[in-house]
Protein backbone atom coordinates (compact mmCIF):
# COMPACT_ATOMS: atom_id res chain seq x y z
CA UNK A 1 0.00 0.00 0.00
CA UNK A 2 1.08 3.15 -0.84
CA UNK A 3 0.45 6.45 1.09
CA UNK A 4 1.23 10.00 -0.07
CA UNK A 5 1.77 13.45 1.48
CA UNK A 6 3.01 16.55 1.23
CA UNK A 7 1.15 18.63 -0.87
CA UNK A 8 -0.21 21.72 0.37
CA UNK A 9 -0.63 25.30 -1.36
CA UNK A 10 2.28 27.28 -1.98
CA UNK A 11 3.13 30.26 -3.80
CA UNK A 12 4.71 30.36 -7.25
CA UNK A 13 8.47 30.28 -7.37
CA UNK A 14 8.14 28.38 -3.46
CA UNK A 15 9.03 24.83 -2.50
CA UNK A 16 7.43 21.59 -1.77
CA UNK A 17 8.39 17.86 -0.75
CA UNK A 18 6.05 15.07 -1.56
CA UNK A 19 6.92 11.42 0.49
CA UNK A 20 5.39 8.31 -0.44
CA UNK A 21 5.12 5.71 2.55
CA UNK A 22 5.07 2.04 1.25
CA UNK A 23 3.65 0.08 4.29
CA UNK A 24 2.51 -4.05 4.31
CA UNK A 25 5.87 -5.32 2.38
CA UNK A 26 9.43 -3.63 0.92
CA UNK A 27 9.69 -1.80 -2.25
CA UNK A 28 12.91 -2.66 -2.47
CA UNK A 29 12.67 -4.72 -5.96
CA UNK A 30 10.05 -2.15 -7.37
CA UNK A 31 10.30 0.74 -9.78
CA UNK A 32 8.67 3.61 -8.71
CA UNK A 33 7.13 6.84 -9.97
CA UNK A 34 5.51 10.11 -9.90
CA UNK A 35 2.31 10.94 -12.12
CA UNK A 36 -0.11 14.20 -11.93
CA UNK A 37 -3.30 14.81 -13.41
CA UNK A 38 -4.74 18.37 -13.26
CA UNK A 39 -8.66 18.86 -13.58
CA UNK A 40 -9.52 17.95 -17.20
CA UNK A 41 -6.57 16.34 -18.27
CA UNK A 42 -5.14 12.90 -18.54
CA UNK A 43 -2.76 11.73 -16.21
CA UNK A 44 1.02 12.46 -16.97
CA UNK A 45 4.69 11.37 -16.40
CA UNK A 46 6.86 13.08 -13.48
CA UNK A 47 9.39 11.29 -12.86
CA UNK A 48 10.30 8.09 -12.27
CA UNK A 49 13.38 6.14 -10.45
CA UNK A 50 14.95 2.34 -10.34
CA UNK A 51 15.03 -0.02 -7.63
CA UNK A 52 18.37 1.11 -6.52
CA UNK A 53 18.12 4.56 -6.83
CA UNK A 54 20.80 4.87 -9.42
CA UNK A 55 18.44 5.56 -12.39
CA UNK A 56 16.35 8.09 -12.53
CA UNK A 57 13.61 9.83 -15.12
CA UNK A 58 12.38 13.82 -15.48
CA UNK A 59 9.57 14.73 -17.38
CA UNK A 60 11.07 17.59 -19.54
CA UNK A 61 8.26 19.86 -17.54
CA UNK A 62 10.31 19.41 -14.56
CA UNK A 63 13.77 18.89 -15.21
CA UNK A 64 16.56 21.19 -13.16
CA UNK A 65 12.67 21.97 -10.83
CA UNK A 66 12.31 18.77 -9.39
CA UNK A 67 13.98 15.90 -8.34
CA UNK A 68 12.65 12.29 -7.48
CA UNK A 69 14.68 10.30 -4.81
CA UNK A 70 13.91 7.35 -2.47
CA UNK A 71 15.07 5.68 0.52
CA UNK A 72 14.34 1.88 0.99
CA UNK A 73 15.61 1.58 4.37
CA UNK A 74 12.56 3.67 5.09
CA UNK A 75 10.50 2.25 2.15
CA UNK A 76 10.04 5.69 0.73
CA UNK A 77 9.89 7.56 -2.24
CA UNK A 78 10.25 11.23 -2.22
CA UNK A 79 9.52 14.09 -4.59
CA UNK A 80 11.51 17.91 -4.39
CA UNK A 81 10.08 20.44 -5.99
CA UNK A 82 11.35 23.81 -6.16
CA UNK A 83 10.51 26.79 -8.22
CA UNK A 84 7.19 25.77 -8.50
CA UNK A 85 4.70 26.84 -11.33
CA UNK A 86 1.21 27.65 -11.13
CA UNK A 87 1.13 24.87 -14.42
CA UNK A 88 2.13 22.42 -11.80
CA UNK A 89 -1.15 22.25 -9.58
CA UNK A 90 -2.89 18.73 -9.95
CA UNK A 91 -3.10 15.76 -7.65
CA UNK A 92 0.46 13.82 -7.61
CA UNK A 93 0.20 10.20 -7.34
CA UNK A 94 2.88 8.25 -6.24
CA UNK A 95 3.49 4.41 -8.50
CA UNK A 96 5.12 0.94 -8.15
CA UNK A 97 5.77 -1.63 -10.46
CA UNK A 98 8.23 -4.77 -9.53
CA UNK A 99 11.28 -4.55 -11.61
CA UNK A 100 11.61 -7.45 -13.97
CA UNK A 101 14.39 -7.31 -16.43
CA UNK A 102 12.06 -8.82 -19.27
CA UNK A 103 9.92 -5.58 -19.41
CA UNK A 104 10.60 -4.10 -22.35
CA UNK A 105 7.68 -0.90 -21.56
CA UNK A 106 7.88 2.17 -21.11
CA UNK A 107 7.84 3.86 -17.49
CA UNK A 108 6.54 7.53 -18.19
CA UNK A 109 3.54 5.28 -18.86
CA UNK A 110 1.19 5.11 -16.09
CA UNK A 111 -0.45 2.04 -17.25
CA UNK A 112 2.54 -0.12 -16.72
CA UNK A 113 2.28 0.63 -12.74
CA UNK A 114 -0.08 -1.70 -10.92
CA UNK A 115 0.21 -0.37 -7.37
CA UNK A 116 -0.77 3.51 -6.96
CA UNK A 117 -1.05 6.20 -4.07
CA UNK A 118 -3.97 7.69 -3.37
CA UNK A 119 -3.13 11.11 -4.57
CA UNK A 120 -1.88 14.70 -2.69
CA UNK A 121 -3.02 17.84 -3.88
CA UNK A 122 -0.21 20.44 -5.02
CA UNK A 123 -1.69 23.85 -5.34
CA UNK A 124 0.42 27.06 -6.83
CA UNK A 125 -0.66 29.94 -6.73
CA UNK A 126 0.42 32.71 -9.00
Amino acid sequence: QLQASGGGLVQAGGSLRLSCAASGGTVTSYHMGWFRQASGKEREFVASINWSGRYTSHADSVKGRFTISRDNAKNTLYLQMNSLKPEDTAVYYCAARQEISSFAGSYTNPSVFGSWGQGTQVTVSS
